[in-house]
């Protein structure tokens, strides 16, 4: 059974419990950890939050050498390319993830971001895995990562916009921009009526592919 690790770069403990139950379903065929990150910031919402964040994920995967896969539960992937560089446990971004999962097909998708500055650092990420012709759009929602993992109104946000993105912009998938979202995966889904990618699930996913084709599985 493979050993997975989520790192939750923020200090945030209502984001990973978030991600722990939108993973839930993994753990019949895997062990799989959820860590919050003690001394990141409460929310990673600014370049410098992205920063700090970054320089904590490297400190915690250097530790973690005997684990299958690592999964970074942030969608601005803070420290993934570091990682990979510096260290041979598979590394895997939510974003990054998700952007593959949502583009899969040929299909178009929307992203649902935190705020523009949000914007602003996931567009390098979807010019460089060549997927800009099927971006339909990004939108912010205008909210902390807070107010992300626990305001009980974010659900209608993400329902209101994400209904935008389909209608308007003709996505026809859309991607949860922030960890804090993990438990809204479902409900939007259901109303939305299109695929919802939750972020970490996709990078799990892909993680436990990966690691069965490594090992033959």
């Amino acid at each position: 059974m493979p050993d997975f690790l989520v790192i939750n770069p923020n200090s945030n403990e209502q984001v990973t419990e978030n991600l722990r139950e939108s993973l839930r379903e993994f753990r019949p065929i895997m062990s799989i950890e959820c860590h919050t990150t003690a001394g990141a910031p409460f929310g990673i919402e600014s370049d410098a939050d992205v920063e700090l964040a970054a320089s904590l994920v490297i400190e915690q995967v250097a530790s973690e050498q005997h684990r299958d896969a690592i999964v970074i539960a942030c969608y601005s992937d803070p420290g993934l390319a570091q990682c990979r560089v510096q260290f041979s446990t598979p590394i895997f971004g939510m974003q990054d993830s998700a952007l593959r999962a949502a583009a899969s097909g040929g299909c178009r998708f929307g992203v649902l971001a935190l705020s523009d500055e949000s914007i602003a650092r996931h567009l390098p990420c979807i010019e460089a895995l060549g997927l800009n012709d099927l971006l339909a759009a990004e939108l912010p929602l205008n909210i902390s990562v807070e107010q992300s993992a626990g305001d009980p109104k974010t659900l209608d946000k993400v329902i209101e916009n994400g209904r935008r993105l389909i209608d308007e912009f003709g996505a026809e998938a859309v991607v949860l921009g922030c960890a804090g979202m993990a438990a809204l995966q479902k409900p939007a889904e259901q109303a939305l009526s299109v695929p919802v990618i939750e972020p970490a699930h996709a990078a799990v996913a892909e993680a436990f592919v990966a690691d069965r084709a490594t090992k033959g599985g």
